[in-house]
């Protein structure tokens, strides 16, 4: 199976060297998501992570991007809002918008979207499919914030009965180190080892996004395509599931 990973920005661009660090919030998608569905479609993937997807703000005309691009690709899509329905965020036009989504080649066996106990953006998808279990989370900008995240994550993992991946924007800003313990005690392994970084993506030097995989996981092929529709590189992997 191939897995791919993507913070999208929203859809609005890399903004470049220059470009402020909120300005994804504010920017349109002009014809950046024909781009980002032409590269998608190239990689072949069975299964798409997507963080920071337009959900229907004037970002993207009132439009899903993950709807738009699970139609394109013929693939089958979930979404769900970053943030809790309790949440203060929930009240602002703009920001109620801002998902994270799955798209799948194959029958989705289950959902589920539980959510952290604590951050602003709490969201995490639970997808299952026939062999494999697949988390997707976008962890907090703060560091005491994002430990306490993967506290929550670790009673997430350690209660799956298939084979598991988590895949994510970690924003990680020291790296693997932050996630070592997390690692140690859930049984995961990164697919990259040596840390291979994929952020900004006009010159990468943060390693903020990974992919986790359980040992009955075995990783085939790894890369990191240097494409330039968002502030981070896209993460691609290859992988295959041994029975136990």
């Amino acid at each position: 199976m191939r897995l791919l990973l993507y913070n999208l920005r929203y859809g609005t661009g890399s903004g470049g060297p220059l470009h402020l660090p909120w300005s994804g919030y504010l920017g349109r998608t002009g014809g950046n998501m024909e781009n980002i569905i032409r590269f998608i479609r190239s990689q072949a993937p069975d299964v798409v992570g997507l963080i920071e997807v337009d959900a229907g703000s004037y970002r993207s005309r009132r439009l899903n991007q993950a709807a738009i691009m699970a139609e394109a690709l013929g693939h089958y899509h979930v979404f769900q809002s970053k943030y809790d329905r309790a949440s203060w965020v929930q009240r602002v036009p703009l920001m109620r918008q801002q998902a994270n989504a799955f798209l799948s080649n194959s029958a989705i066996q289950r959902q589920k979207f539980p959510y952290f106990t604590k951050g602003v953006k709490r969201l995490v998808i639970e997808l299952e499919l026939e062999q494999v279990v697949i988390f997707l989370v976008h962890l907090s900008l703060r560091f005491r914030t994002r430990h306490f995240q993967l506290s929550d994550l670790y009673a997430l993992v350690r209660h799956t009965s298939k084979p598991c991946i988590v895949a994510g924007d970690f924003n990680a800003f020291w790296g693997d180190r932050e996630i070592r313990l997390f690692m140690a005690a859930s049984g995961l392994a990164s697919v990259f080892p040596f840390g291979q970084p994929s952020f900004p993506s006009w010159a990468p030097r943060r390693q903020l996004d990974f992919i986790l995989h359980s040992p009955e996981i075995a990783i085939t092929d790894f890369s990191i395509p240097r494409v330039l529709y968002s502030d981070h590189l896209p993460l691609v992997c290859d992988f295959k599931v041994n029975r136990r």
